[in-house]
C-alpha cells in the first residue's frame, strides 16, 4: 500500500517526466508529417497543448514536493533543453511552450513540505485527467501507425520509432494506473531494467540511422551501443534474484556510457557540428530518458 507522501511524490515525479515525454512525442510527430496531413498535424498539436496545460498545473503543485534526487538527475530538463526547444521551433515552426521549461528548471525540493489530504486528493484527480488524455493519445498514435504501415500516409520517422512512442505511452499508463490504486506496479526492478534496456537500445538504433553517412565514427559508436544493449537486454531477461546486483551494475555502467554519448551528441547537434537529420529536441529527449534510468538504477543498487 502506497502511503500519502509516496503517492503524491511518485505521481508528480512520474507526470513531470512522462508528461513532458508525451507532449514532445507530439512535437516530433508534428515536425515529421507532410503538410498534406494537416488534419493529423492539428490533432497532434491539440494533444501537445493539452499536455502542456496539465504539465504547467503539475509544475505549480509540485514545487517543494519532489525529491532532490529527481531534480539532481536532470531527467525533467537538462542544460540543453531550452536551446533545443528554441532551435526546433525556429527550424520547423512547431510552437513550444518554453515557459514550461523555465518553470521546471526552478523546481525545488522542500524537506519540510506538508503532504496534506487536500494535496493527495488534488493529485488523485490530476492523475485521472492524465490517464484520460493518455488513453486518447495512445489511440491517436496507434491510428497513425496503422495508416503508416498501410502506406496511406508518409512520415519522416521510422515505423519502429512510432511503435517506440506507443510503447512508452503504455508504460506510463500502466505505472500511473498502479499509483491510482495506491500500489507499486507489479513489475520488479529487473522488469523495469528490461523495459529501459530496450528503450536505450532503440535510441541507439535511431541515432545510428539518422546520422549522415559521412559521420562514420559516430555511426560505429552508436552501432556498438545497439549491440551492447541487445546483449544486456537478453542478460536482464534471463537474470534471477541472485544475479540482480551484477546485472544492475552492468546496466548502470552501460547507461552512464550512452548518457555521455548522448550528451556530446546533443551538444554537437545544437552547435551544428554533427551532420544528421536528428532534431535537437529529440537528442535532448533521449538524454533525459538516460538520466532517469541512471537514477532508477542507482536507487536499486542501494539494496546491494
Amino acid at each position: 500500500m502506497v502511503e500519502r507522501k509516496e503517492f503524491i511524490q511518485n505521481s508528480l515525479e512520474l507526470n513531470l517526466f512522462f508528461g513532458r515525454i508525451m507532449k514532445e512525442h507530439m512535437t516530433f510527430i508534428q515536425a515529421s508529417l507532410p503538410v498534406k496531413n494537416s488534419n493529423y498535424i492539428l490533432e497532434a498539436d491539440e494533444f501537445k497543448r493539452s499536455f502542456e496545460g496539465l504539465l504547467m498545473e503539475t509544475v505549480n503543485i509540485a514545487n517543494g514536493t519532489i525529491s532532490k534526487e529527481v531534480i539532481a538527475s536532470k531527467e525533467l530538463a537538462t542544460p540543453f533543453t531550452l536551446d533545443a526547444e528554441r532551435i526546433l521551433e525556429d527550424l520547423t515552426g512547431v510552437c513550444i511552450n518554453r515557459d514550461l521549461t523555465l518553470a521546471e528548471l526552478k523546481l525545488i525540493s522542500d524537506p519540510d513540505y506538508e503532504f496534506t489530504p487536500y494535496i493527495e486528493n488534488y493529485v488523485f484527480n490530476l492523475n485521472n485527467r492524465y490517464i484520460n488524455l493518455l488513453q486518447e493519445l495512445i489511440d491517436f498514435k496507434e491510428r497513425l501507425l496503422v495508416q503508416f504501415m498501410d502506406c496511406n500516409i508518409f512520415m519522416f520517422i521510422y515505423p519502429n520509432m512510432l511503435d517506440h512512442l506507443i510503447k512508452e505511452g503504455k508504460y506510463y499508463l500502466k505505472s500511473l494506473s498502479a499509483l491510482q490504486e495506491k500500489r507499486i506496479p507489479m513489475e520488479d526492478i529487473l522488469e523495469k531494467e528490461v523495459f529501459w534496456n530496450d528503450i536505450m537500445g532503440e535510441h541507439a538504433q535511431y541515432i545510428r540511422g539518422l546520422l549522415d553517412p559521412t559521420e562514420k565514427q559516430l555511426f560505429k559508436t552508436a552501432d556498438s551501443f545497439v549491440h551492447l544493449f541487445e546483449k544486456l537486454l537478453k542478460e536482464t531477461k534471463e537474470a534471477d534474484e541472485e544475479d540482480f546486483c551484477k546485472v544492475t551494475n552492468k546496466n548502470l555502467e552501460a547507461t552512464k556510457d550512452i548518457k555521455e554519448f548522448k550528451t556530446s551528441g546533443t551538444e554537437g547537434i545544437i552547435q551544428c557540428k554533427i551532420k544528421s537529420i536528428i532534431n535537437p529536441l529529440l537528442a535532448d529527449h533521449t538524454l533525459r530518458e538516460a538520466n532517469r534510468y541512471i537514477r532508477i538504477l542507482k536507487k536499486a543498487l542501494n539494496n546491494c
